[in-house]
């Protein structure tokens, strides 16, 4: 709401999405149906006439390619190696502005997720190589191992404020945490054969950023060109490529260049002129303005200031064209009794709120974690089915698991998997809501 006295700046539509987390969640819920969306129209052209050309333009070759130099890659390469890159760079920055700068500051706090995110990628995993023993596709058990932020968070969007707030930071960290250990996976057992060359040049790089960090340089491109530059290199490594977001994520500074007290002076100055038309031309005027803009954008730290610029992109592009480019799949070549569906279906729907619930369990009982008052166990178990949706970072690992003979199985038992255990936690949170709004009801009286 702009306040009468012309205090306020001129809105804007993006301007609805103002404080950090809940801008965060709101992206995420409303990118979730997006994301469904995308899902559905996969899965239509991949069982449509045009099934063949659909498949056809994700895998036409992009790049460069000069003498014996040859970076081509498929345009679903470019898509899940690159553009993917940024959807795990703005993961790792929520990561590292929750715990340095948000509500997991408090290390018993930031307990409860990680040890849920822990557990949610050991038993899956357990229960997919017992039941995939013996069978092809036993590479592929990275594949029930992360959480959907979006999915998850959009299931809780439909409930609003009748679950607890403890329940979406609970479930959003524990998404975060799997997620990059999901992609630590990735880059050491799904990679190819090392590049030492290319590796070193990677961790030159790296060494870069952190030498120009030193040096004050805080111009945004010039960063963006040396993290290009660093995919490249990893890209080349053998190692999987994305690892540089997570790895570029962590080492963005949380720290505000601009305190709020000079900000303050900068903006009095400003203040101070006359009103009139001063602000054009080489005037000092002029340049205090300009400082006073560069002040105001200096007061965020550089983590909010990409998380706030990156995420919608991510949330409302990113995924969805990576859902269009990987989530298709001919439904009547794929057999649902092959193990791997079944190994899939079984690692999410019964090893994710296995593993998620008796890790928090014993991290509480040992007093290594700590559970807000509000989060109760049975909300707790809710959102542990909930993590059981693995739609993008499963379809992501699948890729690189399966062979073409594997991958409509996996896929899929994907899709079964995170359908149903979304079915199973939306019903449990209904049930909880709807009894615990009617105990109240009781309480206080009402008909």
């Amino acid at each position: 709401m702009t306040s009468s006295n012309g205090t306020s700046l001129p809105q804007e539509i993006a301007d609805r999405f103002t404080k950090t987390f809940a801008r965060f969640l709101k992206i995420e819920a409303a990118a979730g149906g997006l994301l469904l969306l995308a899902l559905l129209l996969a899965l239509s052209l991949a069982n449509s006439p045009w099934a063949l050309s659909f498949e056809a333009f994700w895998e036409t070759p992009i790049g460069l390619h000069y003498g014996s130099l040859d970076f081509t890659r498929s345009l679903r390469h470019w898509i899940n190696d690159g553009l993917m890159t940024f959807f795990f760079f703005v993961i790792s920055l929520e990561l590292k502005r929750e715990i340095v700068l948000g509500e997991l500051r408090n290390p018993r706090q930031a307990a409860l997720p990680f040890a849920a995110a822990l557990g949610g990628m050991i038993v899956p995993v357990s229960i997919y190589l017992a039941l995939i023993a013996g069978n092809p596709g036993i590479h592929g058990w990275g594949t029930v191992m992360a959480t959907d932020t979006a999915f998850a968070i959009g299931c809780l969007a439909l409930f609003g404020r009748r679950i607890p707030h403890t329940l979406r930071l609970f479930l959003l960290s524990l998404a975060i945490f799997d997620d990059v250990g999901a992609i630590l996976v990735v880059a050491v057992f799904y990679g190819e054969a090392f590049n030492w060359i290319a590796l070193g040049a990677a961790l030159l790089g790296f060494g870069l950023v952190v030498g120009i960090a030193r040096l004050g340089i805080r111009s945004m491109p010039i960063y963006f060109l040396a993290g290009g530059a660093i995919w490249l290199c990893v890209d080349t490594s053998g190692i999987h490529a994305t690892i540089t977001g997570v790895v570029l994520g962590l080492m963005t500074p949380t720290q505000n260049w601009v305190s709020d007290t000079r900000l303050r002076a900068i903006l009095e100055q400003v203040l101070a002129y006359p009103g009139g038309e001063h602000w054009s031309g080489d005037t000092p005027e002029r340049h205090d303005l300009r400082e006073a803009g560069r002040a105001v954008s200096e007061t965020l730290s550089p983590v909010e200031r990409l998380e706030l610029a990156l995420h919608p992109w991510v949330g409302f592009a990113v995924m969805p064209i990576f859902a269009l480019a990987n989530a298709g799949i001919s439904i009547d070549k794929a057999d649902f009794g092959q193990q791997i569906s079944l190994a899939i279906v079984a690692g999410l729907v019964l090893g994710k709120p296995l593993g998620v619930f008796s890790f928090s369990w014993a991290a509480v009982r040992l007093g290594i974690a700590v559970r807000h008052s509000d989060l109760s166990w049975p909300f707790l178990t809710a959102g542990a089915f909930l993590a059981g949706i693995g739609f993008t970072m499963s379809l992501f690992i699948a890729n690189l698991a399966f062979d073409r003979d594997l991958i409509g199985a996996a896929k899929l038992g994907i899709f079964t998997g995170s359908a149903v255990s979304a079915i199973i936690g939306l019903l449990a949170l209904l049930w909880l809501v709807t009894h615990s709004e009617f105990r109240r009801s009781g309480e206080t009286g009402e008909v």
